[in-house]
Formats: C-alpha cells, sequence, structure tokens
C-alpha cells in the first residue's frame, strides 16, 4: 500500500487514524495468506490492542479514546485497505462497544466488557443468524432456546455467519426463552463455556479470513444477570435506531476501504507495466486513463456520503433512513470499482499475486450482509409511499 496513494489525508503522527494507516501497512503482507487458508489473523488484534484501538469508541472516562463515528469510519477503511477481514471483525467490535458508550446495556455486564478491552484482545461479537432462519432481519424466532434451571440460563442450539469467532471472548446470543410466556433474550455468552465448540462453516468466496464459522452451544450455563437485552417473543426483534445508524456506516467503511486498495494496486500495475509494443506505462492510454476516472468518482462518492453520515451521527442528528441508502450505494460502488479494476488490469489483473481478483471476491461478499440491498430498496419504498398515503 502506497503512502502517495492512501485515501488517509495528512495528520499527526498520534492520532487513531495514522496508527491505523500504519498497522494496515503490516497488516496487508499478510492479509494474502490468510484468505488462502481462512485462518483468523490473532497477530493482527494482538497489534490493534496494543496500539490502543481496540479502545476507540470507548469513553475516555472508561479508559478508552472517546472517539465518534468520524475516526470510527476512518480507521476501519484505512485498516481495511490492509486487511478488510480484519477491519469487518474490528468493525462490529465497535458497533457492540459503541452501544455499550451510550448506555444501552446492564452496569454489571458493561463493566465487565470494558475491564476485559483494557487488559486484553477481548473481542465481542453479536451471533443471531441461524441455518434455519437466517438473518433475524427475515423475521421468524430463533431455534436457539434457553431454560432457566436455578440461577443459570441453559442454552441450545447454532449460530451461523459468528464474524470472528475464533478471536471472540463472549457472543451475544440470540434465544428464545422455554417459558410459558416465551421472551426473546440476548446474553453474553463466554466462547470458552464449557458446552460450546466452533464448527468450520465458513466457506464464502471472499472475507475468508473473518473465519465466521458456526457456534454450537449444547447445554451452556449462563448466569441469569448477564441479559444484555430481553422482549417478548411475540413483537419483532427490536433494533435500536443509534445502533443501526453506526453499524451500516462501519460495515460500508470496510468496503470502501476494499475499493481503495483495489484503486491503489491497479493504478501500481497501469503505472508501472511498460509493454514492449507500447512503449510507455499503460496509464498513458485514454481508454485507461477514462477508467480510472470512472473509480475516482465512486470512491470520492464513497467517502463525502460516509462522511458525511458520520458527522450527522456525531452531532445527534436523526439519520433515519439515509444511513441504510448510503451503505447500498458504497457497497454497490465497492463492487463495481473493483469489477472495473479486473476490466482495467487486463490478464495480469487476474493474477493472485495482484490481488485485484481477492479485492473483487472481499466487496461481492458484502452483498449478504442483512438486510441485503434488495431489502433496503422495499423499505425506501414503502416509506416512501406511506408519506403520500398518509
Amino acid at each position: 500500500m502506497s503512502a502517495a496513494l492512501s485515501a488517509v489525508p495528512p495528520v499527526q503522527p498520534s492520532s487513531p487514524v495514522a496508527i491505523a494507516a500504519t498497522l494496515a501497512q503490516d497488516f496487508s503482507l499478510t492479509a494474502a495468506e490468510h484468505d488462502k487458508s481462512g485462518e483468523f489473523a490473532a497477530g493482527n488484534f494482538e497489534a490493534l490492542f496494543k496500539s490502543g484501538l481496540l479502545g476507540l469508541v470507548t469513553a475516555e472516562k472508561d479508559g478508552g479514546w472517546g472517539e465518534g463515528m468520524e475516526t470510527a469510519h476512518a480507521v476501519i477503511a484505512a485498516i481495511a485497505q490492509g486487511d478488510p477481514s480484519t477491519a469487518l471483525i474490528l468493525a462490529m467490535h465497535y458497533s457492540v462497544h459503541a452501544a455499550v458508550r451510550r448506555g444501552k446495556w446492564p452496569a454489571a455486564l458493561a463493566a465487565k466488557v470494558l475491564a476485559a478491552n483494557s487488559r486484553e484482545p477481548a473481542l465481542l461479537n453479536n451471533a443471531q443468524a441461524e441455518p434455519g432462519i437466517g438473518s433475524p432481519a427475515h423475521g421468524g424466532l430463533p431455534e436457539t432456546t434457553a431454560r432457566i434451571e436455578g440461577e443459570f440460563w441453559v442454552v441450545n442450539g447454532r449460530k451461523s455467519f459468528v464474524t470472528g469467532l475464533p478471536g471472540l471472548k463472549w457472543a451475544i446470543v440470540l434465544a428464545v426463552t422455554t417459558e410459558d410466556v416465551p421472551r426473546l433474550i440476548q446474553l453474553l455468552v463466554p466462547i470458552d463455556a464449557p458446552g460450546i465448540h466452533r464448527e468450520k462453516a465458513w466457506e464464502a468466496t471472499g472475507m475468508y479470513a473473518t473465519a465466521s464459522d458456526d457456534l454450537v452451544l449444547e447445554e451452556v450455563k449462563v448466569p441469569l444477570a448477564d441479559l444484555v437485552a430481553e422482549q417478548p417473543a411475540d413483537e419483532p426483534l427490536r433494533r435500536d435506531e443509534a445502533d443501526g445508524y453506526n453499524f451500516f456506516v462501519l460495515l460500508a467503511s470496510v468496503y470502501h476501504g476494499v475499493a481503495l486498495s483495489a484503486r491503489d494496486a491497479l493504478l501500481r500495475h497501469l503505472t508501472g507495466h511498460v509493454p514492449a509494443s507500447l512503449g510507455a506505462p499503460l496509464s498513458s492510454i485514454p481508454r485507461i486513463q477514462e477508467g480510472l476516472g470512472q473509480i475516482e468518482v465512486l470512491l470520492a462518492a464513497n467517502r463525502r456520503l460516509l462522511l458525511s453520515v458520520a458527522r450527522d451521527i456525531d452531532a445527534g442528528e436523526k439519520v433515519g433512513t439515509d444511513a441504510l441508502a448510503v451503505r447500498h450505494v458504497v457497497i454497490d460502488n465497492a463492487v463495481a470499482v473493483t469489477d472495473l479494476a479486473l476490466e482495467l488490469g487486463g490478464n495480469r489483473g487476474l493474477r493472485r499475486d495482484y490481488n485485484l481478483e481477492r479485492h473483487h471476491r472481499d466487496a461481492i461478499t458484502a452483498r449478504a450482509h442483512a438486510p441485503q440491498s434488495h431489502m433496503i430498496r422495499t423499505i425506501l419504498g414503502r416509506q416512501i409511499i406511506k408519506s403520500v398515503s398518509g
């Protein structure tokens, strides 16, 4: 990753974005290997912890940086330029910690995760999707159950697509209780608890090093007090509006970083390769220059959109469905950038050692995140119809 091509603006060396950019250069050296093996990049998170970036969105009073979404989204995009799988896991960690910071968690549980995050790489993520029902965004109750026995919840079930599973300290598990009047609950479950095991299931085209495998729970005991959230089971899963804003911006920032990497890799190739028949770099060809210009248009739109929404979030403004719309546009643009990069890169662009095909695979994997683009368009369509029909 060339400093001259970086999307990160000039900043002081001590800034979190500059630290992220430096780490990303190191992460980029092993990203291709992790992509091949699917191995969780534990060393990357050790480095993130030592840098202090795991506490980026944690309040200063709790030992963190106290940064908002403007900085967080820039850090995620910078890390994604080096290793997007690492960036996606980090984005989900930030999303949960942003909710903790806003006081959305019980005080005792918040104190537990904050203390751990300050002494070790204590990653955490939600575990909601399942093989039978997919994402809760599609509706339906989870098949994972929780029954009360004495002072414990006893949990049984299987969760799919648990991003970063090998490196998590906790998973926030969605389950339905077996009570006479069932509740939908979210429990803070330690990954090393007896009865938990990981099953290798993540065989996706891209983002392979996220190791988003299945979490299997068999008679796992969780203290009754470790309840993050609860609601009646006959209501749709409640989503905090601000949590959604944060998540959509952070998620889109990952794939913006992927697109930036594709642009940088392509530019190195086009300015460095001089075919004998041409006698000049490929970048001297007008058609190539026009294609690069199209990529810059898409990247500029993404950069401006993400920055605008992040600043609105930090200002406490209601973002509404704009966060969904921006997530849709940014991801579509990122896919388009990597597709153009493959086209402009020609035969060499398909080589693994040029990384363009890896960036493309990573970008198209974004389309699997719920709610998918067709769902976002449906939500926005229904919203505008409702606004004119009263």
